[in-house]
């Protein structure tokens, strides 16, 4: 049976898998610096905590229990000195969670609006999201120092928008937002501004920024522990700001059963409590970046260069798909093409320094033979 409906288009990473044949067939096989997953421990009192919080029978809050969201004003207050009251921030399934289904809530609150903005190049969630709730997908441009051109965006465009989305540090560009500029765009179109802030502590640049920091009214910081704790697998963020949005989304979420299981609310609140190994992270990052910077530039003849944040290199080249394929057969390395977070991206790849160190090397091993 065939249907005119909605066709889910191939996951990005799927597309990679042709390529792993190649790449395999080096010694110690194929070294995969596509998707942004940790592959490095969390802290040891994290996993402990998830085996002994006693959590597991009965339902957990859907909000986030009040360890979890003081443990999360806490660490605001200390990254950011910025005061958060407590029933201003509730826990996410994971922020991709979140991100996707954003739409869909903010469009039944406000039926006269239709459309989703996001930049234009970005994690594929945003525009998906849109597209899940059956909403516009409106990309907004960069100015050349990767801030969004806020003034770009058309009258119509913001008439109609749901939410404006920044992401600082990006993924994939590593770049920093105006986020002051952000806010104040959207408080004078009367449209809410969510900030993806997941990789504020690998910020390289300065100091880590919260959209918080210019006030709560209509904004919304969303925060994860997967980059900043390896805990991708457990599933653990929130969000917290504006008092009204905050408590909508909190009662909308309940409703659908969106609930952080408890096992890992427990962990989550020790890994917010605890700073001293998001340094020991910071500094495997800035090495490894550094290590495939140097590596990549004198293989491929090019200039690349730290990001401003997060752990990707953002590599401009003159066709995004043919250098992913040579850096798979010259150094059994898969990375990501630019065209994965949009049009605009795909005369650049995103390569990302997650694996452990000695694969990382491995690679650069690899491509220091082949130059």
């Amino acid at each position: 049976m065939t249907t005119t409906g909605f066709q889910p288009p191939p996951y990005p990473y799927d597309r990679l898998h042709r390529l792993l044949p190649i790449a395999d067939a080096f010694p110690g096989g194929a070294v995969d610096l596509s998707i942004g997953t940790p592959f490095d421990p969390p802290p040891q009192a994290v996993v402990d905590a998830l085996a002994s919080s006693d959590s597991e029978r009965s339902y957990p809050a859907s909000m986030g229990t009040p360890a979890l969201r003081t443990a999360a004003r806490n660490w605001m207050a200390r990254r950011f000195d910025i005061d958060v009251p407590i029933d201003q921030i509730a826990a996410a399934v994971g922020t991709k969670e979140f991100v996707a289904t954003l739409p869909q809530w903010m469009r039944l609150r406000t039926p006269d609006r239709d459309t989703v903005l996001f930049p234009a190049i970005s994690y594929p969630t945003y525009a998906m999201g849109a597209t899940l709730a059956g909403c516009r997908a409106v990309a907004v441009p960069f100015h050349p120092d990767g801030t969004l051109d806020l003034t770009a965006i058309s009258d119509e465009d913001a008439s109609r928008a749901l939410v404006l989305w920044v992401n600082s540090p990006s993924n994939p560009t590593g770049a920093l937002d105006d986020l002051a500029a952000a806010a104040r765009w959207g408080r004078a179109h009367a449209v809410p501004v969510f900030s993806d802030e997941c990789y504020v502590e690998f910020t390289w640049d300065g100091r880590g920024r919260t959209i918080l920091e210019h006030g709560l009214d209509g904004v919304i910081a969303v925060h994860s522990l997967s980059k900043r704790s390896n805990f991708a697998g457990g599933r653990a963020g929130f969000y917290a700001g504006d008092a009204d949005l905050v408590a909508y989304l909190r009662i909308v979420r309940q409703h659908a059963g969106l609930m952080v299981p408890g096992p890992t609310q427990a962990a989550a609140a020790v890994a917010f409590d605890d700073d001293a190994h998001v340094e020991v992270q910071r500094q495997r990052y800035l090495a490894r970046l550094d290590l495939m910077a140097t590596v990549l530039s004198h293989w491929s003849g090019i200039a690349v260069a730290r990001p401003s944040g997060a752990f990707y290199l953002w590599i401009p080249v003159d066709d995004g798909w043919e250098f992913t394929e040579r850096l798979a057969a010259a150094g059994g390395a898969i990375v990501s093409p630019g065209e994965f977070y949009g049009a605009d991206g795909s005369a650049f790849v995103r390569v990302a320094v997650v694996q452990p160190d000695e694969r990382i090397e491995l690679v650069a091993e690899r491509l220091s033979a082949a130059s």
